[in-house]
């Protein structure tokens, strides 16, 4: 047990410095670490076996739903980036640009992607020409660089990996009801497999994607009430395809223009897993996106016939979980603990009194519960368990979210609620930029969306007073 606490000492506990315990998870939990580049990050092997697993799953859902995976250079000519005007003007302070190539001095400048709408609509004003050719339904996963002044493992890094979904249609409601698609499909990955809550809206024109008519967007909240902008799906109308010269004979044999729209996910949403589910003991991983399911652990494993029991059971199970088995002499309080740090949903305990008894013990990384279980009902007991922590993890984190949602009418109550209660505030606002600015310089709160399918909480907006247009969700955000 002291080295058990040993361990848990070394993480900064969550309501002491939140940001700090953060930073202490990523580390001794091993998920990633820094680079000799500066904000570029080492994503380690259990980090990215957590990325293998989301990137299976919603690789699975995108192609259920007709699209393909494609894969475009990762470097950009700057005449290219230059034709979309809001495009190239929103990402200008990020690009990072390649100028030679050995010690040549390149004729034009290269652009390291920090996204790929511009080289798509190139690719696809060459294989474009009819009807016939659309919908086109392309996903690339892939790096792309940002160069961030700012960064933090997952959240905000200079290089960072991600899907970047890129569709063309022949009309703009099909353009739109493609964006929404997205979003859905996002969000119930998010809630049924990561088991975090969101908000999907829609985003302001401030805030919305460089080049975009619409931007959608889900909002997860953080343990500390921070928002986290987990997902977008962003509608271009043919703003790029005019520019890039992108056109289709329709059925009519007039030339059209297609309609465009862009989608992605990256790595920071492992940031939100850590920071919604986990706790000063280490990462809590949902069942079904975690690596390892179930750690079996074998106590006094010199004895005889433990450490083949111990394997024994970890054959049978894996039929039906993900197990691994640790083997290493470390004592099985710095194994538990070591469970614990990495957020392994169940860890099985067996040692040679549960074998005398034909059981062994089953502890839940999310309550510490413990059941003591006949070997004979492992297939049965093991599935109900992780399913209750998948279902127990997303209600917690749906409880927290909800209950920290709050309602204002007045800027006095903003300020009041920004300063006192992290989360949330719901507010009335009346579409003009200045007010939008108002909410960040004196409450320190940006737009986060504006949600669907909810009524309005007033007729003023909260900053000035003149009729309100919409209801936003306003917040702090990483």
């Amino acid at each position: 047990m002291a080295d058990n606490k040993k361990m848990v000492e070394e993480i900064t506990s969550r309501d002491v410095d939140f940001a700090q315990w953060y930073t202490d998870i990523v580390k001794k939990a091993e998920l990633a670490d820094y680079s000799s580049v500066r904000g570029c990050m080492i994503i380690r092997p259990y980090g990215y076996a957590l990325w293998e697993n989301i990137k299976a799953e919603l690789d699975r859902r995108f192609k259920a739903t007709g699209h393909e995976n494609v894969y475009m250079p990762m470097l950009i000519p700057e005449s290219l980036l230059q034709k979309e005007k809001d495009h190239v003007e929103g990402f200008a302070p990020e690009v990072a640009w390649v100028t030679h190539g050995g010690t040549e001095k390149l004729a034009e400048r290269l652009c390291v992607r920090p996204t790929s709408e511009t080289i798509f609509c190139d690719h696809y004003k060459d294989i474009i020409h009819s009807y016939r050719d659309l919908p086109k339904l392309y996903n690339q996963w892939c790096s792309v660089m940002r160069w961030e002044k700012t960064t933090r493992p997952f959240l905000r890094t200079a290089e960072f990996l991600w899907q970047e979904g890129h569709t063309m249609h022949a009309t703009a409601e099909e353009a739109l009801d493609e964006t929404i698609q997205m979003l859905n499909i996002y969000a119930s990955f998010s809630e049924e497999f990561l088991a975090i809550p969101v908000i999907k809206g829609r985003k302001t024109d401030k805030e919305k994607f460089a080049g975009a008519e619409v931007t959608y967007t889900m909002e997860a909240m953080m343990h500390d009430g921070k928002a986290l902008q987990s997902g977008t799906s962003h509608y271009f109308g043919n703003g790029f395809a005019k520019a890039f010269g992108v056109e289709f004979t329709d059925k009519d044999n007039t030339l059209k223009n297609p309609y465009e729209t862009s989608w992605g996910l990256s790595t920071r949403i492992i940031g939100a897993i850590i920071m919604v589910h986990g706790d000063d003991n280490g990462l809590v991983l949902p069942p079904m996106i975690a690596p390892t399911q179930v750690m079996v652990i074998p106590i006094q494993q010199h004895k005889e016939g433990v450490e083949d029991k111990a394997r024994e059971i970890l054959g049978n199970i894996s039929a039906f979980c993900r197990a691994k088995i640790d083997l290493s002499d470390k004592t099985p309080g710095w194994k538990f603990s070591e469970c614990e740090m990495k957020g392994i949903p169940l860890r099985l305990e067996i040692g040679p009194k549960d074998i005398a008894e034909n059981k062994c013990v089953l502890v839940r990384r999310d309550t510490r519960e413990k059941y003591f279980v006949p070997l004979s009902e492992l297939e049965k007991k093991i599935p109900e368990i992780l399913a209750d922590i998948q279902r127990s993890l997303y209600e917690n984190a749906k409880e927290s979210l909800y209950s920290r949602i709050y309602d204002a009418q007045t800027m006095d109550e903003v300020k009041d609620l920004a300063a006192d209660k992290p989360g949330f505030i719901r507010a009335m606002w009346c579409g003009d930029l200045e007010c939008e600015m108002k909410m960040k310089e004196e409450a320190g709160l940006t737009s986060r969306c504006m949600p669907f399918d909810t009524e309005p909480i007033g007729d003023t907006c909260v900053c000035c007073g003149k009729k309100a247009k919409e209801l936003v969700i306003w917040g702090k955000a990483y």
